[in-house]
Parts: C-alpha cells; sequence; structure tokens
C-alpha cells in the first residue's frame, strides 16, 4: 500500500532518497520517465501521479536533463536542500560511471558493425518506453478533449513549424493556462 505524499517526506531519509535515485539512474535504460514514475510513485509513494505530471512538466519546461530536474524536485519536497543533493547525485552517478566507460568503448570500437547495430536495438527500445510512458500519463493528465488539441498543437509547432521548444511550450502553454484558468464557466468547456 502505498504511503500518502504528506508522510513520506516525513520518512524518506536522506539515505532512502540517495539509494532511490542511484537505484533510477543505474536501470533506466533507454529513458528514465517511466523509471522514475514507478520508482517515486508506483513503489514508493512519494508522490502522487498528479504530482509527477506536475513536476515532469516543469522539469521538461526548464534547461537541463528531465531526470535531473526531477531528482532536484523531488529531493528537495522530501528533505529540502539536502535530499536535493542526495537524488542528484544519485541519479547522476551511474550513468555518469556508465557513459565514461561507453565513451572509453565506443572510442575504440565504434567503427565496427555489430556496436552500430546494438545501438540501434536500444534506440528501438528507448522509443518503446517512451511511447508507453506517454499512452500511461496521457490517460491521467489529459482530462479534456480539448487537451489533445494543446499536446497536438505543441507537435505541429516544433515539429512542423520548426519553432523551439521554449518558443513552443510559452506560446502553447499559456494558451492552455488561459483555457484552463480558475473561474472559467464549466458551462463553456468543451468536454
Amino acid at each position: 500500500m502505498r504511503a500518502s505524499s504528506a508522510s513520506a517526506s516525513a520518512t524518506a531519509s536522506v539515505w532512502e532518497i540517495f539509494i532511490a535515485f542511484l537505484t533510477i539512474g543505474a536501470t533506466s535504460f533507454g529513458g528514465v520517465v517511466p523509471y522514475l514514475r514507478d520508482g517515486l510513485v508506483t513503489k514508493r509513494g512519494w508522490i502522487d501521479d498528479k504530482e509527477f505530471v506536475e513536476m515532469l512538466s516543469i522539469s521538461q519546461s526548464l534547461p537541463g536533463l528531465n531526470a535531473t530536474n526531477m531528482a532536484i524536485l523531488v529531493g528537495q519536497k522530501l528533505q529540502g536542500g539536502t535530499g536535493a543533493m542526495a537524488a542528484i547525485f544519485g541519479i547522476c552517478l551511474p550513468g555518469g560511471l556508465l557513459m565514461y566507460a561507453c565513451g572509453v568503448f565506443y572510442h575504440l570500437h565504434g567503427d565496427h558493425a555489430w556496436t552500430t547495430a546494438a545501438l540501434k536495438g536500444v534506440a528501438a527500445a528507448a522509443v518503446g518506453l517512451i511511447l508507453y510512458t506517454v499512452v500511461n500519463l496521457s490517460q491521467k493528465s489529459l482530462s479534456r478533449k480539448f487537451d489533445f488539441v494543446f499536446m497536438a498543437a505543441t507537435v505541429l509547432a516544433v515539429n512542423r513549424l520548426h519553432w523551439s521548444v521554449p518558443r513552443a511550450l510559452l506560446i502553447v502553454g499559456a494558451l492552455a493556462i488561459l483555457f484552463h484558468r480558475p473561474g472559467r464557466m464549466k458551462a463553456n468547456l468543451p468536454e
């Protein structure tokens, strides 16, 4: 049974935060978002799906890696600055060490056909993990049919109009905020 977010912050020690993010960092092959959700929401209950989507939105809207931004936000929520530092070190340590080893290996063997084939296979699996997370989160965060318009507008702005991601987020995000603003009459909202 999952602990509520309020009680989780009192029971998650700095060491537990470090170990949780170290585990996520060491096991999140191909894309970290599904592993973050599984580790933070499903297994530990430190945050709920609503908080996860909100923190992920913030993490994706800011410069830097989603995983490190999420680690800072969750660590800060659970144990303040010390929790944020433990989370960031935990999530970055395994990937940093592994990428250093991969860099050395790729430098020595990157021109071999089997290396290229292995990378293509890993890329396909990564896309599958991302698609799984998109489907799972969209079921929980896209509550109105009109939300899909904002999603499609963002994709079109970046993919077809070649807007920068910050520009697309600012413009489409501002429109979505106006649409979802508090006090808007529910009778006027399209479902």
